[in-house]
């Protein structure tokens, strides 16, 4: 079932995400929406809390972007084990329709969480994926790409969000 995207400022958004004890039907259930949510909105990444599932669960699927390295999972409890490289990706984010700004990050990233069928994952990504994984990473955390974004470039960014909320609103008028 397609769920509706969580905009900013919701509270959601600024709490870390609750650690997955039991991968159950209820958990599955999660599961099968983040994909048919990311699917409908043609996203490559998309975190539970950003469908109101306090939850420490991502969803990455870029097998539909050309000319990026395919990838498709579900990622639980995931973790960062280490990070290097740098690289500066212009990201746009499903809570955040509209935006887009240049955000630092690490290049490549070693990665590790649980699939849905319960089994330990190790993995690393770089370039592209290494920015999808820690952009849906810092969400589970509570951190907002914005959030990345310091002084100056922070404010033009959400002058900029709130320019674009308003002219949603009046066109819906």
């Amino acid at each position: 079932m397609v769920r509706k995207i969580v905009r900013y400022p919701a509270k959601i958004l600024k709490e870390p995400t609750l650690k997955v004890d039991n991968i159950d039907d209820r958990i599955r259930s999660v599961v099968n929406d983040m994909i048919d949510t990311l699917k409908k909105e043609e996203g490559v990444g998309l975190a539970a809390n950003q469908i109101g599932e306090p939850l420490s669960i991502m969803v990455i699927d870029t097998t539909h972007r050309e000319g990026e390295e395919g990838f498709k999972d579900v990622l639980i409890n995931p973790t960062l084990l280490g990070a290097e490289g740098e690289i500066v990706y212009e990201e746009g984010c499903l809570s955040f329709p509209g935006l887009f700004v240049e955000v630092k990050r690490a290049r490549k990233v070693g990665v590790s969480y649980i699939d849905l069928e319960g089994k330990e994952r190790e993995r690393e990504f770089e370039d592209f994926l290494a920015v999808v994984f820690q952009h849906e990473y810092d969400h589970l955390n509570g951190i907002t790409f914005v959030d990345r974004l310091k002084g100056l470039k922070r404010r033009m960014a959400l002058e900029k969000y709130q320019k674009i909320l308003r002219e949603a609103e009046y066109q819906e008028v």
